[in-house]
């Protein structure tokens, strides 16, 4: 293959066994490497995290938000999950600051938590906690976010 400076690639994994799509992440980052620019559309969300520097979300055709995964996750959203010999009402959870989206059921936790997470820490405290989980958002729950926060920005005009 010749050496071009631009590649579009449209879903350029998309049937491709694990170990070819291995191969062909080794093979662009050889080409970024010789210095070729890559445009690379794709829905594998997880892919997009692996490969590209930089990342642009595009909703309903237009350009939602562009900076590298670190900055798209700027907000600092973690998802919590958590395990509880206790009791626990989602909805006190809910008004504690910097927490959206609980949900409790079988004495399992899920929430959001932007922020500080010691409200949340002091209130699992008094409900026994067995296991605890927080991971920053991935790229496709921060592409769910944002696409959320949209159709909440557009209900409130």
């Amino acid at each position: 293959m010749h050496r071009p400076e631009l590649l579009i690639l449209d879903e350029p994994t998309l049937g491709l066994d694990p170990l070819i799509q291995r191969e062909f992440r080794d093979l662009l980052g050889e080409a970024v490497a010789d210095g070729a620019t890559v445009f690379l559309s794709s829905h594998v969300l997880a892919e997009v995290e692996l490969i590209c520097d930089r990342i642009g979300l595009i909703h309903e055709g237009r350009l939602r938000k562009v900076g590298s995964l670190n900055e798209l996750r700027a907000t600092r959203i973690h998802r919590v999950e958590a395990v509880f010999a206790g009791t626990l009402d989602a909805a006190q959870v809910g008004r504690l600051p910097g927490v959206s989206d609980p949900v409790v059921t079988h004495h399992r936790l899920t929430c959001s938590v932007q922020g500080s997470i010691a409200p949340l820490l002091q209130s699992l405290a008094a409900a026994d906690v067995v296991e605890l989980d927080s991971h920053e958002m991935s790229l496709e729950e921060v592409f769910v976010h944002e696409v959320a926060n949209e159709s909440r920005s557009a209900a409130d005009r």
